[in-house]
């Protein structure tokens, strides 16, 4: 655990005594949870098959309205480069691939299942399934060129990795410490010191837990568990704890993808031994397609806007004054 520096005693005191209720409440929290949907079950007894039959995978999917929309969303969001718009969830199945697809939708699943919001974040659930799809993204591109079994062992635990951002929030909102907690947030910009100052546990020990608690795979488990105690992680699952740790800051919820946090990666990339060129190429090309696809929306958006106001007789070049 971090050495976690108090300013007095007093407030030691206090924020000792409020984790200690806090603990609680996170057990009460995931003990609370309702069992996973049978879709779930299901997209995982999928996924541990050979044999992949994208037919039944639309069956079992289209079970769930709210996980095709998170799909087709994902599909349609900046970070992927489609020319055109995906509407169908075959063609988003064709475009995604299977793997990462299952892994959008047991994803998004399991969030829906928390019914919870990231308020004490101060960011929105649609927020989460694009970080967490950012990181699969990242996990597909990067580890892809290191090693193909790798990626698709860590497709999913990539995506689930912040889970436990929804107990903390409940919690959080719960004890009213929402707003002490979204400036500690604003001053530190370190979203992990904060979990750990507030819950006592790292947000991947909470996930993991939660996990536990609906008896998931300990290949899921593990590396979640220990990405942010990597020194403690058994060997067996130590470069897995070590990617996600690097994903974890590249995917920060509310500044994913920022200069401060590619760096901040890039040094862990180096410590932990991993290609720094074959990282940096793989943000690259993330970072560009999402330039691209952020523009081409832009100009769309731009072209509905004038053709509204132009047949109501107004000038475009009077929108840009």
């Amino acid at each position: 655990r971090k050495n976690l520096k108090i300013e007095n005693k007093k407030q030691y005191i206090k924020l000792l005594a409020c984790r200690g209720k806090m603990k609680k409440q996170i057990v009460h929290e995931i003990n609370s949870l309702p069992p996973l949907p049978s879709s779930v079950i299901e997209l995982d007894d999928y996924k541990n098959t050979d044999n992949i039959d994208v037919e039944k995978l639309i069956d079992i999917i289209k079970k769930d309205p709210l996980m095709v929309a998170n799909i087709l969303k994902v599909a349609n969001s900046s970070m992927f480069g489609f020319r055109s718009k995906i509407e169908t969830l075959s063609r988003a199945i064709n475009l995604l691939g299977v793997k990462f697809t299952v892994s959008i939708a047991i994803g998004s699943a399991i969030q829906n299942t928390m019914k919870s919001n990231l308020l004490a974040y101060a960011v929105s659930n649609q927020d989460f399934i694009y970080t967490s799809s950012l990181a699969t993204n990242i996990v597909n591109t990067w580890i892809s060129a290191i090693d193909f079994d790798l990626k698709n062992e860590l497709l999913l635990p990539a995506f689930l990795q912040e889970v436990g951002k929804f107990i903390i929030s409940e919690v959080i909102q719960k004890e009213k410490r929402t707003e002490e907690f979204l400036q500690e947030l604003n001053e530190t910009k370190d979203i992990s010191f904060c979990e750990e100052k507030y819950m006592g546990f790292s947000c991947g020990r909470i996930t993991a837990n939660v996990f536990k608690h609906w008896n998931l795979s300990h290949n899921i488990i593990f590396p979640i568990a220990y990405a942010e105690d990597i020194d403690s992680c058994p060997d067996s699952f130590k470069q897995k704890a070590q990617i996600l740790h690097v994903i974890k800051i590249l995917c920060d919820i509310r500044d994913p993808l920022s200069d401060r946090n590619i760096e901040k990666a890039l040094k862990k990339v180096a410590l932990f031994n991993l290609d720094v060129e074959q990282f940096l190429n793989s943000i690259d090309v993330i970072k560009e397609v999402i330039k691209q696809n952020s523009e081409q929306i832009h100009k769309k958006q731009y072209t509905i806007i004038c053709n509204f106001f132009t047949q109501r007789g107004f000038c475009c070049q009077m929108l840009l004054l």
